[in-house]
């Protein structure tokens, strides 16, 4: 996990400075050191592990990566922080045959471990895709364990595409409505929205843009607490939105004109993934990322 107060950083804006200043500047680069909100981000099932090996690829900055699964194979893959094998007396790493009830009982299964992993986190992400069995199931138990330890608890969920079969759109509606009771705020990712935005879309290419977007979800969120900007949030700003905020939908954007970050907050706010009436939000987070010359 990257630490967000380096000491070089610390020494170079020291440079000049009398003893005295010098020693109050370590001071007070160990205390937000010490204050800093501690992120863990959960891939929960193939979907979710898959999540985290993107995240990792892309990075994202004071966020601990935690894959958990059924399945000894996938998680042996999964490039995270830490891991955990749920359920081995249950599945023995064979995973939960798309059965969400196996899920969940795994989970409550390793309930104890799980809960090791996710001691001390103000802020936890729980990622997955939707509609198979572990995610589904094993999803909404890991986020109840993480928000009744204290943590502000954000789902990010990809829903399938209608072409999976309509036993996988059951479950995966099952496993909605269980995550949107536990979480604090819950960011859904319409698959079918993307085939309905560009249908000549391939279909390996319209999962991987979804994937995309759920990671861009989270680093983003994960960054507007780890990292300085111009306009600086910290972790209690996040939380006044975020808890207990509901259901939420993302949008991106982007522009390179002369007027690119209007441009671009425009375009996030009427994309059509949102889907929805913004003037109904009760609250929003723009993050806007550019150049020095933005």
């Amino acid at each position: 996990m990257d630490e967000v107060y380096d000491q070089k950083g610390i020494e170079h804006l020291s440079e000049g400075l009398s003893p005295e200043i010098r020693q109050i500047d370590q001071e007070l680069a160990e205390l937000l050191k010490q204050q800093s909100a501690k992120i863990k981000v959960v891939g929960v099932g193939g979907g979710g592990g898959n999540s985290l090996s993107r995240m990792r690829e892309i990075g994202i900055k004071g966020g601990e990566l935690i894959a958990i699964n059924t399945d000894a194979q996938d998680l042996l893959y999964a490039n995270a922080d830490k891991k955990i094998l749920i359920g081995r007396e249950l599945t023995h790493g064979l995973g939960s045959g798309s059965n969400p009830k196996v899920g969940q009982e795994a989970a409550k299964e390793s309930d104890s471990e799980i809960k090791k992993k996710l001691a001390g986190a103000d802020m936890v992400f729980i990622t997955c895709g939707l509609g198979g069995g572990t995610g589904t199931g094993a999803a909404p138990v890991i986020a109840s364990l993480a928000k009744k330890q204290g943590a502000l608890t954000i789902g990010v969920v990809t829903l399938p595409f209608t072409i999976e079969g309509r036993k996988r759109i059951e479950n995966a509606m099952e496993g909605l409505e269980r995550m949107e009771s536990v979480v604090d705020t819950l960011i859904v990712i319409p698959n079918d929205k993307l085939l309905e935005l560009a249908p000549e879309l391939p279909l390996h290419t319209a999962f991987k843009i979804a994937d995309e977007i759920l990671t861009n979800a989270v680093k983003g969120t994960t960054e507007l607490v780890t990292t300085s900007g111009l306009v600086n949030l910290d972790f209690a700003d996040i939380k006044t939105v975020m808890v207990n905020g509901g259901v939420s939908l993302i949008g991106m954007g982007e522009s390179d004109s002369a007027n690119r970050a209007i441009e671009a907050v425009e375009k996030a706010i009427q994309n059509p993934l949102l889907d929805v009436e913004i003037s109904n939000a009760t609250g929003a987070l723009v993050n806007i990322v550019g150049g020095p010359d933005m």
